[in-house]
């Protein structure tokens, strides 16, 4: 296999190193099933991600939530139409665009992402701590550039 010019002073066990690493990471932060709720709670990842996304002031429309957590807007009207059966978002018509709906979260919506971002900062807590100091500064330097990395082979995606 001829190596691309990109790849030329990269050990060729690298990509194979971070495969790897990053199905280990997705095997054991228990990503494989999207629609798996998170452990002790009512939501999906999925849905957490948008609760985390809606907690903020002003309401987003059904469209910025797409864009922001990178779904189709299908998908995104469909897991809208979830949270607000559970009674965690409310969505409302744009007074101004009565094609478009406002999404905010309710009282409990906002409780509940309080209590996964807590849940979730104790995780990684315990998670840094187990670190050395040196693999930490090492993960705050590679995990962007990872992210970097793959934003720009998706076409240059960036973050909200």
């Amino acid at each position: 296999m001829t190596r691309s010019k990109e790849a030329e002073g990269v050990a060729e066990s690298v990509p194979e190193r971070v495969h790897m690493m990053l199905m280990d990471l997705v095997r054991g932060a228990g990503l494989l099933q999207p629609e798996r709720p998170v452990p002790g709670l009512p939501v999906s990842l999925s849905q957490g991600f948008a609760l985390h996304e809606l907690d903020t002031d002003p309401p987003l429309s059904q469209r910025d939530l797409a864009e922001r957590l990178r779904l189709e807007k299908s998908t995104v009207s469909r897991m809208a139409a979830d949270l607000e059966r559970k009674e965690l978002l409310s969505r409302e018509r744009d007074p101004h665009n009565r094609r478009l709906y406002r999404l905010r979260l309710t009282d409990q919506g906002r409780a509940l992402h309080e209590h996964m971002a807590r849940t979730f900062h104790g995780a990684y807590v315990r998670w840094v701590t187990a670190m050395t100091s040196e693999e930490r500064d090492a993960l705050l330097v590679g995990l962007p550039a990872l992210v970097r990395a793959i934003r720009a082979d998706n076409g240059g995606e960036q973050s909200p």
